[in-house]
């Protein structure tokens, strides 16, 4: 019995022995983007035709290296070979090390899939005497914030530089992970070239270029974390050898580094005195409101337009509305952008044109209109106003509540138009009653003829309403196409200028759009102007075309140096107008 339980556990542990094994190992599952991973396929059988997976996610930067370990302990042969690669990765995110293969004693055999986790830059793990850490030593990614304690709206800069040693050469930059810059609103700086520059850096010379530029504005109180920016380096590094002339050889190698976090401070607005009117402005502002007629006759327009100037968030903040008086037909306003954006903020201006068609005759005021904004500077609301304007209407209907410009104060009056006018009007009766036998139809004749009388009123005011509707929808058409046509002249002067014939054709079709199809600036977005043109009728080609027109604008605005055709999407603007014009709400 002793015997047959040693063979039974010799033929058990041959059997295990047998088995094939073919496992992948990593050598972490999470990293930093900054950091490289090693892959190890090991089996414990020789084989062939071994395939390596396609490494989605990362770069193969080494291998693969081949490794073989054969030996007998106690009789027992132990055999392992082993397949390494190095890799570094190229994004953020989770991935999957796939599937290897060998084919072994004619089966094939894969490995499991692996999940590898790659978050933002760490701090770099490598030992003071490994070769990649003397590199990094004489390298650094820095990023320059100019306030770490803003207000809300306030606006902050940050600039990356990379700093390396004279004694090496960089001859290559790419960009391997940015921070997205979460709860700020955010504006890339051109840089119009690399430039390489001398610096002085924690007591060491450094020679530096400038990669990155970003203009930020936070929009929520408290800590906010700017995550680090990661840069793939080429560079040639001085070796101990030299060349026939006695001149350094360099080698070439590559590295990642990748700035610190950096975390901003962003301070609220203060509660003391705080105005109910303010509406997020932050900076340094003035107001205008001004009119291009201030008189004409009734059923005329006029234009008035409220412009708010200075330097400040002004893509971050609605102007106030402009308040006329009831007896004047305000439209829905063209908004116009002229903002800059640079290094230090916005600045420029931005303003909301009403048209305006007043009814009857007489003086009407336009109230000044007031602004709130926050001075970060003052750490305090400040507030201003535009003047009032007065418009007088010399021609058309008279109302029976006109306006009156007395000096300094400007106020609507009912008032009688002329003296006497009611004399007519007795004021004695010389009456006597009269008894008359009523029959039932007399009874009941004065009742038809009120009825017949309110039926009367009741239609003509329902064909008054429907007439003026009318008269609007035609007023409203004649004015979009009026602006459209201004703008699309406009837009046509400057063909030769990309950036400004394709910011003032944007101005066009949204100001078209705004007039005719009584859209507001919320409205501007693709599923917005789908569904209300599509609800209006108009047909699913010309709709494509009007977004992709606007998308066109948007796109070659901001992209400074593709080609161009802006005399093709001005004959296509004008074409989609002309189709637009003959759809109604």
């Amino acid at each position: 019995m002793k015997k047959v339980t040693i063979i039974i556990s010799i033929l058990f542990t041959n059997f295990i022995i047998s088995q094939v094994k073919f496992e992948a190992n990593v050598s972490k599952e999470t990293l930093g983007i900054n950091e490289n991973l090693r892959v190890d396929f090991k089996m414990n059988k020789d084989g062939d035709n071994f395939t390596p997976p396609n490494f989605s996610g990362f770069e193969v930067v080494g291998g693969p290296n081949q490794s073989v370990s054969n030996s007998w302990i106690n009789g027992v042969r132990s055999f392992s070979k082993t397949y390494t690669y190095f890799l570094t990765p190229i994004k953020r995110g989770r991935f999957k090390i796939g599937q290897a293969s060998i084919e072994i004693e004619g089966d094939i055999y894969k490995t499991s899939t692996v999940d590898v986790l790659v978050t933002e830059a760490v701090s770099s793990s490598l030992s003071p005497n490994n070769p990649d850490s003397i590199v990094s030593d004489d390298l650094e990614l820095i990023a320059e914030v100019s306030n770490r304690s803003p207000y809300l709206n306030e606006p902050i800069s940050v600039v990356y530089k990379l700093l390396f040693s004279p004694k090496i050469n960089v001859t290559n930059l790419s960009e391997v992970d940015a921070p997205d810059f979460k709860n700020f609103w955010s504006q890339n700086i051109k840089i119009p070239r690399i430039e390489i520059n001398r610096t002085s850096h924690n007591g060491k010379s450094y020679n530096y270029v400038t990669w990155k530029k970003m203009l930020l504005y936070p929009q929520k109180e408290g800590d906010i974390d700017i995550n680090p920016l990661t840069l793939e380096v080429t560079i040639d590094v001085p070796t101990s050898r030299r060349d026939f002339f006695g001149n350094v050889i360099y080698s070439q190698t590559s590295n990642k580094v990748s700035s610190k976090k950096v975390k901003i401070i962003t301070k609220p607005f203060p509660e003391k005195n705080k105005p109910i009117e303010f509406n997020g402005a932050v900076g340094d502002f003035k107001i205008f409101a001004e009119s291009n007629r201030s008189e004409l006759s009734a059923n005329e327009s006029f234009q008035v337009e409220l412009k708010i100037s200075g330097s400040g968030n002004l893509k971050l903040f609605s102007i106030p509305d402009l308040v006329v008086p009831s007896s004047l037909e305000k439209y829905d306003p063209e908004f116009n952008e002229n903002v800059k954006v640079g290094l230090y903020g916005m600045n420029g201006s931005i303003s909301n044109t009403y048209t305006i068609v007043p009814q009857f005759q007489g003086k009407y005021p336009i109230p000044s209109t007031r602004f709130v904004y926050f001075n970060p500077l003052e750490k305090k609301y400040l507030k201003i106003s535009t003047e009032e304007l007065i418009i007088n209407i010399l021609d058309g209907p008279k109302s029976s509540v006109v306006t009156n410009n007395d000096d300094s104060n400007v106020s609507s009056k009912n008032i009688l138009s002329s003296k006497g006018q009611f004399n007519f009007i007795e004021l004695e009766t010389n009456l006597f009653k009269i008894i008359k036998k009523q029959s039932v139809i007399d009874q009941y004749f004065q009742y038809i003829i009120i009825f017949i009388f309110f039926s009367l009123i009741f239609v003509v005011l329902a064909l008054r309403f429907f007439f003026l509707k009318d008269s609007k929808s035609i007023d409203n058409n004649k004015i979009a196409n009026k602006v459209a046509i201004r703008s699309l002249e406009n837009a046509k002067k400057y063909l030769g200028e990309k950036e400004l014939f394709y910011e003032t054709l944007e101005t066009c079709i949204t100001g078209f759009l705004i007039t005719k199809f009584n859209f507001k600036n919320t409205d501007l977005v693709t599923d917005s102007i789908k569904q209300k043109l599509t609800k209006i009728g108009v047909d699913k080609n010309t709709i494509r075309d009007l977004l992709k027109i606007l998308n066109t604008c948007q796109y070659f605005k901001f992209t400074p140096n593709l080609e161009f055709d802006t005399s093709n999407d001005y004959k296509k603007s004008v074409e989609l107008i002309m189709k637009l014009q003959n759809f109604k709400l």
